[in-house]
């Protein structure tokens, strides 16, 4: 059963969606407020993470998990910004494509070693199965996702 996360725009909580429900036309709702939530992953963008759910959002993700370490402040993090938004989209249904901010997650960013940004992990099962460091273009993004057979 493929799922992705969808976090309400109004709430802020994290819905849990059958990929087949997430098509034109099906009205989804928060399960915390009932607020209309986006009726596609690629609607949502990438996956917002917090110290707080990394364990639910990419440990106990169903499938392939691209996640971008990056702060405000970081030029290279901003410059690729839009590539990630449109992996996301790209991507949505086969790799949830996810960022984490670094200024206010700090824990995540200590426990993996993240000394450089913008780092891009790619978590399989929970585990890190690859790392891209720097302001890389989106080819090798989609490369190194490739080389581990997750697209």
């Amino acid at each position: 059963m493929n799922e992705e996360f969808v976090r309400c725009p109004k709430c802020g909580q994290l819905n849990r969606v059958r990929a087949e429900r997430m098509a034109p036309g099906r009205r989804l709702v928060c399960g915390e407020c009932r607020t209309r939530l986006p009726f596609t992953a690629a609607d949502a963008g990438p996956v917002k993470v917090t110290d707080a759910d990394f364990r639910l959002l990419v440990e106990s993700a169903p499938g392939p998990v691209f996640l971008d370490f990056w702060a405000g402040w970081c030029g290279p993090c901003l410059m690729i910004g839009p590539v990630i938004e449109e992996l996301a989209r790209e991507l949505a249904g086969r790799v949830v494509v996810a960022k984490i901010n670094i200024d206010q997650n700090p824990q995540t960013a200590a426990r993996f070693n993240v000394t450089s940004i913008p780092t891009m992990i790619i978590f399989v099962s929970g585990r890190e199965a690859g790392r891209l460091v720097g302001a890389i273009p989106k080819e090798a993004m989609i490369s190194k996702l490739r080389s581990l057979g997750l697209i």
